[in-house]
């Protein structure tokens, strides 16, 4: 995992990295907005902060009919305008190319197997080839078995080839089983680098460092100082241009066998014997081992599923889920998802995880709650203007990155007023970081092979045991009414209902 190296408030937070080695990274599906949103962006602010090696370069694989130059013009037109004179603009620019090509056509392979050579040759790139899937899940498994037929999977001589594979990995258990199966029969599992862009944020990395370097916390973060962990993940867009896609999928696919699940293994995980990547990712999935499967009958109090109607964010009309384009008239998908996870380890016995996540919601905010139980006697209760919330802990992952304590202070003044103090911290201003995509810690640790913040073939088959259950009981039961939250709200009552019967509230955001 990239780190930085921070000496006092002081000093600047100079990177202690090194650039990654040589190599070529060629993106499947390069035409794409992923490419020239995220990943071209990424590669750029690498390239600024000297983490590209010198001998590197890209090639964009897709059905469009482009040539170099219009592929660099495609790819870059969310860079900055004032970076277009820069020497560095010049530098990669020129090592962006494109290869026309249809993925499930082996002729394909055999022209980019002949256009890597030549880039080799041009740029010294060694022989080393980073492979991202940008496209459909439909074609994970067809083009690294075509990576295999062609050779360019093989390593050999010192030369190394990783596969970077986009989210949904399967669409249940038994797809991703099978999916595993096809791509472990071209690749080794240290090969492939199963991608969540949400464990590129800084928070949801550093929350691994806050817990195991400060002694302070450690000792607290179990079930008897805590009394519940909430995580949200809240979108305000609806399914945009993807309707067609998203009807077939879900919030429940889209977002809790991979984000979810992340964000809960790094929370609950306990400490690894070392940062080595597998002594990290062993540790998360025994998190994920332990996260107990719903019963038929406990999906019905523990799960809520919502989809979004009519409404409004100010003053601009939203319209509802199946008004989308290419979205179902009578549509059963569901925008939204709360649900309340149980941990069956020593650590986390009796302590309720609470999840929602969903689209066209009240705000764009990504967090992780850790609630405090409250003290055993409430001496201050009786004062007057007694304000005394329980203790907090809010790691917040977007659109702001930063974290927030809440703590009990007295009130100044003559009398003695308790009140809730909140101490922050936010990444931005405190680091004086730049803005970036979150891709960029996840697609240098590929470079330079460290698979920490990627999901390994056990920990995405755990995820989709515990999420199998609840679709299985979905398919089987119609949701009682449909829509029934209105866009730019916080979803439906169910989910403070998931909550109130437990005597509990989602944090006010």
């Amino acid at each position: 995992m990239a780190s930085a190296a921070v000496a006092n408030l002081e000093d600047e937070f100079h990177s202690t990295d090194k650039p990654a080695g040589p190599c070529v990274m060629i993106i499947f599906g390069a035409a794409g907005d992923l490419t020239r949103r995220k990943l071209v962006p990424a590669l750029y602010n690498l390239a600024k902060e000297n983490l590209l090696s010198t001998n590197f370069a890209v090639i964009g694989v897709s059905v469009d009919e482009l040539n170099d130059e219009a592929f660099r013009d495609q790819v870059t037109q969310f860079l900055d305008k004032e970076d277009h004179t820069a020497e560095m603009w010049r530098w990669f620019t020129e090592r962006l190319k494109y290869e026309r090509g249809d993925f499930a056509n082996q002729n394909t392979y055999e022209c980019l197997a002949a256009r890597l050579q030549a880039i080799d040759a041009q740029f010294g790139t060694g022989g080393n080839y980073l492979f991202y899937l940008a496209t459909a899940p439909k074609f994970f498994a067809d083009i690294v078995q075509h990576l295999g037929r062609q050779g360019l999977a093989r390593e050999e001589n010192g030369r190394w080839r990783r596969v970077i594979i986009e989210k949904p990995f399967g669409h249940d258990l038994e797809s991703a089983r099978r999916l595993n199966t096809e791509i472990q029969s071209a690749l080794s599992e240290q090969q492939i680098y199963r991608i969540d862009h949400y464990l590129g944020k800084e928070t949801v990395q550093n929350l691994l460092v806050f817990r195991f370097s400060n002694s302070i916390f450690e000792p607290l973060w179990n079930s008897r100082y805590i009394d519940h962990v909430q995580i949200t993940n809240a979108e305000t867009v609806g399914v945009e241009r993807r309707g067609g896609y998203f009807d077939n999928v879900g919030t429940m696919r889209d977002m809790v066998p991979n984000h979810i699940m992340q964000l809960i293994s790094i929370t609950a995980m306990e400490p690894p014997g070392s940062f080595q990547s597998e002594a990290v990712r062993d540790e998360q999935a025994k998190v994920l081992h332990a996260m107990k499967p719903f019963q038929p009958d406990e999906v019905l109090h523990n799960a809520v599923r919502g989809q979004y109607g009519d409404g409004s964010f100010g003053d601009s009309a939203a319209p509802a889920y199946r008004s989308e384009p290419g979205v179902a008239a009578g549509s059963r998908t569901e925008t939204f998802v709360a649900m309340k996870f149980a941990i069956d380890n020593w650590r986390w016995a009796g302590i309720p995880f609470y999840v929602r996540t969903g689209k066209r919601l009240a705000e764009r905010h990504t967090e992780v709650t850790i609630q405090f139980k409250k003290t055993p006697l409430q001496i201050f209760q009786d004062t007057a203007g007694h304000k005394l919330r329980t203790n907090q802990l809010v790691i917040q992952i977007q659109p702001e990155e930063g974290m927030m304590l809440s703590f009990g202070a007295k009130i100044p003044g003559s009398t003695v007023r308790v009140g809730s103090v909140d101490m922050s911290c936010e990444y931005a201003k405190y680091f004086k970081s730049e803005p970036k995509t979150g891709y960029e810690v996840l697609l240098y640790d590929c470079m330079i092979g460290d698979p920490t913040l990627f999901q390994r073939a056990d920990m995405v088959e755990a995820g989709w045991s515990v999420v199998d259950p609840v679709l299985d009981v979905w398919r089987a039961v119609s949701p009682r009414k449909f829509p029934n939250y209105a866009a730019g709200t916080w979803g439906p009552k169910e989910s403070d209902d998931l909550l109130d019967n437990d005597g509990r509230k989602w944090r006010k955001i």
